[in-house]
């Protein structure tokens, strides 16, 4: 039996929550190959933290674009949601330390 040896076409989700004005988080752009590459550069560009989980990925790939996540993904995205404000937290840690 051969093993395949092609590379992984590269997925990318982005996702979008403002507590205060919606339920759950939304997808507002996802892709794959090219286009999951722009979203990543666009992310880096505008200094969006990125999550990299490919279960997490494939599972919110199947959500329609502007679309919240459905309810059974909460624990899914949880882990994404704790990743980007630990994130936050130690941005303005430091921030706080230069004033």
């Amino acid at each position: 039996m051969a093993e395949d040896k092609r590379t992984p076409v590269p997925e990318a989700v982005a996702l979008r929550y403002d507590r205060e004005k919606e339920n759950a988080p939304r997808i507002v752009a996802k892709g794959r190959g090219i286009v999951a590459q722009q979203l990543m550069e666009i992310a880096k560009k505008h200094s969006v933290p990125v999550y990299q989980n490919q279960s997490v990925t494939q599972l919110l790939m199947a959500v329609e674009l502007d679309r919240e996540i459905p309810p059974e993904l909460y624990q899914a995205v949880a882990s994404v949601l704790a990743y980007v404000y630990r994130l936050d937290g130690r941005a303005g840690a430091k921030a706080g330390k230069r004033r």
